[in-house]
């Protein structure tokens, strides 16, 4: 009964706004029509939406984020690791006359190993001086060597002294012998008792060794 009554209190604010339409616009003397045009709209107002039958309709989407809203970061998915950069250095496993198995680098000279550094944790020993002698193999920080034979699970790197990254296999530091005579030449084998020709899983070579150095247990 209640939502009917409202029914024809709408409708005949409807009808009295029409006829005081009709009537300003036929009074010569000019009636306050704002006023009486505002009638309709407040009659409107006044009565809910659902006094006519129907329902506000629910927003559509109201569980998704505002226009423009930003997520935080936890709900953003982690980002992937940059794999590191491949250097133009290179790790070559070869098996040669007489030595065996070798590993060289790219214009092919033999990479050795040094006694007096440790794999675990790799650290060089040979420094200044030494280094002069025993140039180490260095990559840029961040990339890794290109292999070639070589077990990439073996492949390293460790920090030397000035700073630089030294390629390692199995922990250990490689190098190359400055008196070597050429590539494919192990000069440097059995130098001291302690440097030596270096395998591809990271062992020494005691291969052509000179007289009077033994091969160490």
């Amino acid at each position: 009964m209640i939502r009917r009554n409202r029914i024809a209190i709408a409708v005949a604010g409807g009808m009295a706004t029409v006829l005081a339409l009709v009537m300003w616009s036929t009074n010569a003397v000019g009636v306050q029509g704002t006023n009486v045009a505002q009638t309709a709209p407040a009659v409107e107002a006044a009565a809910a939406p659902g006094d006519y039958g129907y329902d506000t309709p629910a927003a559509a989407g109201t569980d998704a984020p505002a226009a423009g809203a930003q997520t935080s970061a936890a709900d953003q998915p982690p980002a992937a690791a940059a794999p590191p950069a491949v250097s133009n250095i290179r790790l070559v496993a070869k098996t040669v006359d007489k030595m065996g198995d070798v590993v060289q680098d790219g214009d092919g000279r033999t990479l050795y190993r040094f006694d007096k550094d440790t794999p675990k944790p790799p650290v060089s020993n040979c420094n200044d001086a030494c280094a002069v002698t025993w140039p180490p193999l260095v990559v840029p920080a961040g990339s890794t060597p290109q292999l070639e034979g070589v077990d990439p699970a073996l492949v390293g790197t460790l920090k030397r002294a000035d700073g630089t990254e030294q390629v390692t296999i199995d922990g250990w530091g490689l190098y190359t012998y400055s008196k070597d005579p050429g590539p494919g030449k192990w000069a440097g084998q059995g130098v001291g008792g302690t440097w030596f020709v270096i395998q591809p899983n990271g062992k020494r070579n005691v291969e052509c060794l000179p007289p009077g150095v033994t091969a160490p247990v």
